[in-house]
């Protein structure tokens, strides 16, 4: 670490103060949050005015999505996480959709100039550089591009390695603010989840790279790939359940052709163990999007693997995985990265894994028309293995009718009938007595 003398540490509210009327601020990702600068962006919400704000995921309090925050500051949300639901549905903040892999572009090239960013940073090393830790994907070029550059410095934030650090005099103003880092709890996996595992880890071959997104069916897939060898990960995040099979053995990362022997992640989300785990390990390499959701830096790993989710799939297969009709309720993130990073894989697998319902049964994901207003992310071009509880139906190759009779099968028994129904008319033909149920 550099000598405290060496960097000229200020308050953050001194920090902030640097903030001005009709500055656009990018704000750090997800579990890298600059918590205390953010905190103190709040605390001046009502004396600032034009102020166009961007981040992904909020985890903490989102002042700039609060009702207080109207009139003074507009969000403008690159994935609609749970912090920026209720502002996008109200109409106090907006959603911007983009790739992932694009988003870092939107900053360096300009899209969306940005005059302030407020990131999080490990402690500077012997020679002055910090660490994105966390954070790197649009993180990092944000901060390189911006007008005014403010850090905060935390001693808890892991100094993770790979395309991530900048050198500590290249911020404008520095805030030490040692607090404990964002940790991501995990979800209880319920017997359905595993079902979709075990279907899941059933076409995954030894040896295969991963892309796991988020949440409860990513953990029940790595759940049931304890007995696999010598798999790999090249992913947009990972969390706690990467990181138990990499202790166990089953990940080690040798069959790899790019990165061999290392875990490629563009953020992180977890526990505090997990952070200290990827803290200083060379075999962690962080990056911005641009490169790790680049589908043709994904395809060159051959195997491999995404595995995403969805709210609803159409008999057509088309996938959409960020609105509830016209609702905004999520992003597209790099769904789509990953899935065209798998198609254009060598013996690549591109998997949609999602339950056969919502609404505790009530509704069926699968259905004959996507909701009114919807947004169609995966395209049914892009689209290939769809894998509910009910089983596994690969689209790849499929013509139009043949894809809704596999839609049907791995459908809710419940619902099949009037997808059926749907079949024929649309078709013209009988379905298949079999399996219609």
């Amino acid at each position: 670490m550099i000598d405290e003398y060496q960097v000229n540490y200020v308050t953050a509210a001194e920090a902030i103060s640097a903030v001005k009327n009709g500055d656009r601020i990018v704000i750090g990702h997800a579990c890298g949050e600059p918590q205390v600068l953010t905190s103190a962006l709040g605390e001046r919400v009502s004396e600032l005015n034009d102020i166009q704000t961007y981040a992904m995921i909020g985890m903490t309090e989102s002042c700039y999505c609060s009702e207080a925050a109207q009139g003074h500051m507009r969000h403008n949300s690159l994935f609609v996480g749970g912090k920026e639901r209720h502002a996008v549905a109200e109409g106090r903040a907006d959603y911007i959709p983009c790739y992932f892999s694009r988003i870092p572009s939107l900053f360096q090239e300009e899209e969306v100039p940005v005059d302030v960013a407020l990131v999080q940073v490990s402690l500077p090393d012997k020679h002055g550089y910090v660490s994105f830790g966390v954070s790197v994907d649009y993180t990092m070029i944000a901060a390189k591009k911006a007008k005014v550059r403010i850090a905060q410095v935390n001693r808890f934030m892991p100094r993770t390695l790979g395309t991530c650090f900048m050198h500590i005099s290249e911020f404008d103003y520095v805030v030490r603010a040692d607090v404990p880092m964002i940790e991501l709890g995990r979800s209880e996996i319920g017997e359905t989840d595993r079902k979709i595992g075990e279907y899941c880890a059933s076409m995954i071959p030894d040896g295969a790279t991963l892309q796991l997104g988020i949440g409860v069916l990513p953990d029940a897939v790595l759940l049931s790939l304890k007995d696999k060898k010598h798999l790999g990960i090249h992913t947009e995040m990972f969390s706690d359940g990467v990181m138990e099979l990499v202790k166990a053995g089953v990940i080690d990362n040798s069959q790899k052709n790019i990165h061999q022997g290392q875990i490629v992640a563009t953020f992180i989300m977890g526990s505090q163990a997990l952070y200290d785990f990827i803290d200083d390990n060379p075999n962690i390499y962080m990056a911005p999007a641009t490169y790790v959701n680049d589908p043709y830096v994904i395809a060159q790993n051959d195997n491999m693997v995404s595995i995403n989710s969805c709210v609803q799939i159409d008999l057509m297969g088309q996938v959409c995985a960020e609105s509830v009709g016209l609702k905004q309720i999520s992003g597209v993130g790099g769904q789509v990265d990953f899935i065209r990073g798998a198609n254009l894989s060598k013996n690549g697998l591109p998997i949609i894994a999602m339950e056969s319902t919502a609404g505790n049964g009530k509704v069926s994901k699968i259905v004959p028309f996507l909701n009114e207003g919807a947004t169609v992310t995966t395209s049914r071009n892009d689209v290939g293995i769809i894998v509910t509880e009910y089983g596994i139906a690969d689209l790849r190759g499929k013509s139009l009718r043949q894809r809704a009779e596999a839609l049907i099968k791995i459908a809710h028994p419940n619902f099949r009938e009037e997808l059926a129904d749907e079949y024929e008319r649309r078709f013209k033909q009988v379905y298949p007595v079999l399996i219609k149920i």
